[in-house]
């Protein structure tokens, strides 16, 4: 059977497809629309800054448009989503809890997650951390008043909050909840009664469903790309046995050396990229932790785009600011929007737009960069859109124009997290 070949835009057409993001949402989102975009990526990583909405709630935007944050809360207290480390500390289904279970059980592979030295040497204060919750229920580390006058970075962490970070990567405590976004923890019997580890998946199916997942997820994917997805040890288990034994496809991308995987249910979703019958129309900003650009090796050979976070990079040394969102236009990664949301003043900053090189500015590019951008103010409940600076001048000109001429178009909507 001739493997299909793709060029490079059907390539990001199919895994824009199946990451839900090749074309807008034509009706409004709903709660269970928001657990299924968390099913279709697998995992939906959790991140803290907040200059504009913290990143799974964006995330989820860039895919659902306007959307109420609180059903993301609400589906954790529900027990229908769990958090694990996955690719990092993510929202996951609570389906494949098991699939986890394997790290719980044995934490210290999860590297600086664990810290096996701090239960050695504190037993007392994790045991006591763990009594105060079987006998007072759920807390959150604030519950735990610091008394050594220290603070700072997570090497600075009271050893309350320490022992609630161990147990939780041992799988003793899960999350409950969240608090105005701070982590409410309890007992995992508690959270996740009737739980039996015979229900278990070995570590070998274990291994394979997490081959087959990243590949569905990415919509297609090398080899070399699916163990970062779910941040798998080795030893990994190489698609080509799961090809061999039927379960996975191959085709092959224009000018690349060795093939790509694709999942069988996106068999007709690769017929159709082959055809050149997949159309990116989405126009959006992404979160950094978004899964088209996480993987920063895999954002540069699908798309082009060599991305870097620079909320860690010194101030003087930054290039394109604290916190860029990439900017998504029709399957491709046009450039980078560094935002701030003003939220009591209902001022959306874009502090700076920069285009990618050799990117044409036209008429219909600042068009769709202006809509994005409204929609995404709009969602976080700002009025108003403010440009301070553009990349190039040209584009900054236009831009400025069309953002004005829509300032009456942006209303004020529910506030985003």
């Amino acid at each position: 059977m001739n493997e299909p070949v793709l060029s490079i835009g059907a390539a990001r057409a199919l895994h824009l497809a199946a990451q839900g993001m090749l074309q807008a949402r034509r009706a409004r989102a709903t709660p269970d629309d928001v657990l299924a975009a968390i099913r279709r990526m697998g995992v939906l990583q959790i991140d803290t800054i907040s200059v504009v909405a913290r990143s799974p709630y964006l995330v989820l935007w860039s895919r659902l448009g306007d959307y109420d944050p609180g059903w993301l809360d609400a589906l954790l207290a529900e027990g229908k989503l769990f958090e694990y480390w996955a690719h990092e500390a993510c929202f996951i289904p609570i389906e494949d809890y098991g699939l986890y279970r394997h790290r719980m059980i044995d934490p210290g592979s999860l590297g600086w997650k664990y810290s096996a030295g701090f239960l050695r040497d504190h037993p007392d204060v994790v045991e006591r951390v763990l009594q105060h919750i079987r006998d007072h229920g759920p807390v959150r580390s604030a519950d735990f008043e610091r008394q050594d006058g220290k603070g700072g970075g997570w090497w600075q962490w009271k050893p309350e909050k320490r022992s609630l970070e161990v147990l939780f990567t041992a799988g003793k405590l899960m999350i409950a909840r969240r608090q105005n976004f701070h982590r409410v923890y309890d007992l995992a019997e508690r959270v996740l009664p009737g739980w039996d580890d015979a229900r278990m998946p070995p570590m070998a199916e274990t291994r394979r469903q997490f081959v087959l997942r990243a590949v569905k997820a990415l919509g297609l994917a090398k080899a070399s790309w699916i163990p970062d997805y779910h941040r798998t040890k080795p030893p990994h288990l190489q698609p080509q046995a799961l090809l061999e034994a039927g379960e996975l496809l191959t085709a092959r991308v224009e000018g690349g050396r060795e093939p790509v995987f694709v999942h069988p249910d996106h068999a007709a979703l690769l017929d159709q990229a082959a055809a050149g019958a997949l159309a990116p129309t989405l126009t959006s900003l992404l979160s950094p932790f978004d899964p088209i650009v996480w993987d920063r090796r895999r954002a540069l050979a699908l798309f082009g785009f060599d991305y870097r976070l620079e909320c860690y990079t010194p101030a003087e040394k930054r290039r394109y600011g604290y916190f860029t969102l990439p900017l998504l236009r029709r399957g491709a990664l046009i450039g980078r929007v560094d935002a701030k949301a003003h939220r009591k003043a209902g001022i959306f900053e874009l502090k700076s737009v920069t285009l990618e090189p050799g990117v044409r500015t036209s008429t219909r590019l600042v068009a769709d960069v202006a809509a994005a951008v409204g929609r995404c103010a709009h969602w976080h409940g700002c009025a108003q859109v403010t440009l301070v600076r553009a990349e190039p001048d040209s584009f900054g000109t236009l831009l400025r124009a069309a953002l004005a001429g829509a300032q009456g178009g942006i209303e004020t909507g529910a506030q985003a997290a």
